[in-house]
């Protein structure tokens, strides 16, 4: 077994200012966050937004125009962030690395000046942040801005048409009206919305959760091995989805080929036992949930020899023993813990399926079941897609056909219905 505390694993240590990440939360781990400072007094506010940011785990690289370098020094975002400031574009094609396809997680204008919305809304980019926006408006990358200008300024006809242009395309935190000024959203609020928008929950938060994912290997000698095609794909995206909810999860792992989330605390394992082992061991912690969904060995070699096998013999005949399952041990170890099993099956009828769901639901007296055929012909041609049940004692609820993100999230949202 194999302990990996994803915290310190994931800082640079180049820059002390970095010291700070995650230590409010692990919701935003992973993302990669710009925060283009436009030329508005409220721009100071802008590194208190940074630093809450990273402190939930975000990557903030901050890019300024040429008027806030004239009330704020560049030094201080670099201080604040850790990371190069963007004051000009070079032959380094910055806003191609930042704004391009796919290449940040979240563009925030904080604060947006009437200028800044005007050269959005009509395609002008003569500044490093104008220039950031109009590629990532075009690459889709999500776009929050927070406007902050005169209250006349906000009520001039030409800002209402722009808003007005851009509102369903981007989006807008309101501006707070107080001394006939349209003043930025405070820092906190604007921290608010972001974790909400990538999926802070008042229910997940701070929710003890224990998952398993991946699938297990079982040894025939030292070097050859039974196993099976699970890549832990659904599980990590699922762990991933509760660690940005705000929830505290342990993932032990087996040996799959999806990287764990950033954010968790990663217990690696090889073998069905190590993972019972470690399980069992975890649960002398208390949890509120816990989540089987590692494709685990049914059954193991009697026997694995302990020296590589001639592989000159013609056959060999390897005996197979039963394997315990570790979901019939969990409500016996946490009564009040909500259990979340999952069942993969083959070529079933749906009736078949939920039967089989429904069994297995008694059998190990779990809460719920996420059932799913990984043996019909549209999976087999588009693994990173599926359908799942959800079968509890009261109903059954299918996902419908979908990727596997989206499949993440709507069981994501059926366990915070469970603790509701």
């Amino acid at each position: 077994m194999r302990l990996v505390d994803e915290k310190k694993i994931t800082k640079k240590k180049d820059h002390p200012s970095l010291d700070i990440v995650n230590s409010y939360g692990f919701e935003l781990s992973g993302k990669k966050i710009v925060l283009c400072v436009a030329g508005s007094v409220a721009a100071y506010k802008a590194i208190e937004l940074a630093r809450l940011l990273m402190r939930h785990g975000a990557d903030v690289t901050c890019v300024a125009t040429n008027s806030v370098t004239k009330l704020v020094q560049p030094d201080y975002f670099r201080w604040a962030t850790g990371n190069e400031v963007i004051t000009k574009l070079t032959g380094k094609l910055e806003h191609i690395r930042l704004a391009d396809y796919n290449q940040s997680d979240l563009i925030v204008v904080y604060p947006a000046t009437a200028n800044t919305l005007g050269k959005l809304a009509n395609g002008i980019d003569d500044t490093p942040v104008s220039t950031i926006l109009t590629v990532g408006f075009g690459s889709k990358i999500p776009i929050l801005m927070c406007l902050a200008m005169h209250a006349s300024m906000y009520d001039n006809l030409a800002v209402k048409k722009n808003i007005e242009f851009l509102k369903n395309k981007i989006e807008f935190l309101t501006p707070q009206m107080i001394e006939e000024k349209a003043k930025a959203t405070e820092p906190e609020d604007v921290l608010d919305y972001i974790l909400k928008k990538f999926g802070s929950s008042s229910i997940l938060k701070n929710k003890k959760i224990l998952m398993t994912a991946g699938p297990t290997i079982e040894y025939i000698d030292p070097v050859r091995v039974i196993t099976n095609q699970s890549s832990g794909k659904t599980g990590v995206l699922l762990a991933s989805e509760l660690v940005s909810a705000g929830s505290k999860v342990t993932l032990v792992y087996g040996p799959g080929i999806e990287k764990p989330p950033i954010g968790a605390k990663i217990i690696k394992v090889l073998t069905s036992k190590e993972m019972h082992d470690e399980v069992k061991k975890q649960m002398k912690k208390k949890f509120d949930v816990v989540i089987m969904a590692a494709a685990a060995a049914d059954y193991t070699p009697k026997n694995p020899s302990k020296q590589k096998l001639d592989s000159t013999q013609k056959s060999i005949k390897i005996g197979l023993k039963k394997v315990p399952k570790i979901i019939d041990q969990i409500k016996k170890m946490q009564k009040n813990v909500i259990l979340v099993g999952f069942k993969a099956e083959a070529n079933l009828s749906k009736k078949d399926l939920i039967g089989k769901a429904h069994k297995k639901l008694k059998e190990s007296n779990a809460d719920m079941i996420v059932a799913n055929d990984i043996g019909s012909s549209r999976y087999k041609k588009n693994p990173n897609n599926n359908e799942v049940l959800i079968v509890d004692s009261k109903k059954i609820k299918s996902s419908g056909w979908k990727n596997k993100q989206k499949i993440a999230k709507f069981i994501r949202k059926e366990i915070e219905n469970k603790l509701k």
